[in-house]
């Protein structure tokens, strides 16, 4: 049981009980995090697991939305469970606790806010079609890589300001950081190091010529009249590849696995036209439903936390995915609703660290969908479906048939 040290690399043993040996990088939570989550429910609110040190799981809405919001008693410092000597660099707002977290936000915010949002819509749209494009006429696709994947590497590239050509490094980027470096110390060192140097250089060169990016806004911002030291700054960039692609290409993926198998759902909306609120309430419910997400908290102090001891630099997983199919919090959880209009869920996570791009996700999911639903109207699998694992989770490979 547990998982084996040897050097900087953990060798996992399967899991065998979720309740009391919980490993989020085993093969199973791919396919079955549901069912883990929901059996972990009926046993116990918090399960817990000794592979990464101590680590607790809640699977309530209560549990994971009161530990979420409570900034002292735990840390956004270390925002992934992975072992205790794990390299870690910043990665603001998101690793960013109070004080500082309000500054660090504000920085970001007009990137972000509905009018810098609504402004993208358009290019979105285009880019879809032309990705739709290279599809038409082919009797199968792989609606994760020649689709759902190129979307948000294109709309955050164009934001940072960096070429879209280093797309395939940015994905290497993110497969590293969440599928293999919380097993490998090794892999994170040298990929820390690797994207420090390339956001390192752009950074210079947007001091010494600015132009109209999130680089830009960056290289040349200061936050209470000081000035922002290189590790936070290039940190703000490095959190937009890590946070800002694989999670909603994994939004996206989830939404087109859930249309193409099931055509009652996906009828619908093919029936609709583009401006039917039907499509906004849709793709509410794939981020309740296939929420991608888990976070992670450290203990800053020794509490008891509802009965539960928790000691200081103790890791606290939340997965969002789980809370969102809490039956206390919503009516048939378990059930796919598209037109579900009471859906205050935590795809996005809950208190001062919500998502700051929520705006953009929605977004850039809606319209994925609205257009390959609009050009597809009638798909369905045509093989097995990879899912990843860990803190995003999401179809890697979709396969799909595109029928007439």
């Amino acid at each position: 049981m547990g998982d084996q040290h040897d050097g900087s690399t953990v060798h996992a043993e399967p899991v065998t009980d979720w309740v009391n040996d919980w490993d989020w990088l085993d093969s199973q939570w791919g396919t079955d995090a549901i069912d883990i989550w929901n059996a972990v429910r009926e046993v116990t609110p918090m399960a817990m697991t000794e592979r990464y040190g101590r680590a607790f799981m809640p699977v309530t809405m209560e549990a994971v939305s009161a530990i979420a919001k409570d900034t002292a008693n735990f840390s956004s410092r270390f925002v992934s469970v992975a072992q205790p000597d794990a390299t870690r660099r910043p990665a603001p707002p998101i690793t960013s606790d109070p004080p500082d977290h309000r500054g660090h936000r504000r920085l970001l915010l007009p990137a972000f806010n509905p009018r810098a949002t609504d402004a993208k819509v358009q290019e979105t749209r285009y880019y879809c079609q032309s990705l739709i494009a290279a599809l038409d006429g082919a009797d199968t696709a792989d609606a994760a890589v020649d689709y759902a994947q190129n979307i948000p590497v294109h709309v955050i590239a164009q934001m940072i300001g960096v070429p879209e050509s280093d797309a395939d490094l940015f994905r290497d980027w993110v497969y590293r950081n969440f599928q293999l470096a919380p097993k490998d110390n090794d892999v994170k060192i040298n990929l820390m190091a690797e994207m420090f140097a390339y956001f390192e250089a752009l950074l210079d060169q947007r001091r010494a010529e600015p132009l109209d990016d999130l680089a830009s806004v960056v290289a040349h911002a200061t936050i209470d009249g000081e000035e922002i030291d290189l590790e936070t700054q290039v940190g703000f960039l490095i959190l937009q590849i890590l946070a800002g692609v694989d999670t909603t290409w994994s939004a996206i993926g989830s939404g087109l696995w859930h249309f193409a198998t099931n055509p009652d759902d996906r009828d619908r909306l093919a029936s609709c036209s583009v401006d039917d609120p039907l499509w906004q309430l849709a793709s509410e419910e794939v981020l309740r439903f296939y929420a991608p997400v888990t976070m992670a908290r450290l203990v800053a102090k020794d509490n008891d936390f509802h009965g539960c001891p928790m000691k200081k630099d103790d890791w606290v997983l939340l997965p969002f995915p789980a809370a969102n199919r809490d039956p206390k919090q919503f009516e048939d959880s378990d059930t796919f609703i598209i037109d579900r209009e009471v859906n205050r869920h935590s795809a996005f996570g809950l208190g001062i660290h919500r998502c700051l791009g929520s705006n953009l996700a929605r977004l850039e999911l809606k319209v994925a969908i609205e257009e390959f639903i609009g050009r597809f109207p009638n798909f369905e699998l045509a093989g097995d479906t990879r899912w990843s694992v860990g803190q995003i989770r999401g179809p890697r490979e979709l396969p799909v048939r595109i029928l007439p």
